[in-house]
């Protein structure tokens, strides 16, 4: 896709088990936030805010911020902790500065139906979004049940990172459809192929 294009909501993907992961998964099989609409969209789909947030201030300032904590993000789950290396150690500093900001207050409100819903108390700033997301690095990488269950995708050319909460833990792909049915087509293709020598 080129740059400043849009994309349609349903090529975001959230299935990496968690939202800084999910971030993580944008630049995948091609950059999926290229212009603040589908990082709109994305804020909307992970759940950052309810749906009826306004977005219109998001702009080229925030995918700088966006895109600079999802490279951050990669540097942090693809390396262990225990590496040596001043780019884990430069990533964790921001990941941690980011975290410090106050993320966006929600509060209850009623809505046309009387109905309790969630909205955000004020416009949600780019650092309060942020924030967010980094906490929930700074959790992930403190939780030792869930970076043990941290997983890359086994699919050919998927940088994929993702949290195994299967059953037996045994999950190889990002996802049984996507890498999951390309493997399986792949496995069928060498027995065809074997087959026909």
């Amino acid at each position: 896709m080129a740059l400043g294009s849009t994309m349609a909501p349903y090529e975001l993907r959230f299935d990496a088990g968690r939202i800084c992961l999910d971030l993580l998964a944008t630049t995948h099989p091609e950059e999926r936030l290229d212009a603040p609409e589908p990082l709109r969209a994305w804020i909307v789909r992970s759940g950052l805010v309810p749906a009826a947030t306004p977005l219109a201030h998001v702009d080229s300032g925030w995918l700088v911020g966006f895109r600079e904590l999802r490279g951050q993000i990669g540097q942090l789950v693809r390396r262990s902790a225990g590496s040596d290396g001043r780019p884990y150690d430069l990533a964790l500093a921001r990941v941690n500065d980011l975290a410090r900001a106050a993320p966006p207050a929600p509060r209850a409100v009623r809505d046309e139906e009387g109905v309790l819903v969630r909205e955000l108390d004020g416009t949600p700033g780019c650092g309060a979004l942020l924030a967010v997301i980094a906490r929930d690095v700074v959790e992930l990488l403190t939780d030792p049940a869930a970076r043990a269950s941290l997983r890359e995708c086994e699919g050919d050319n998927c940088p994929i990172v993702y949290l195994d909460t299967s059953r037996g833990r045994r999950r190889r792909w990002c996802s049984s459809e996507v890498c999951g049915n390309r493997e399986r087509v792949a496995r069928h293709r060498r027995r065809a192929a074997l087959a026909r020598a």
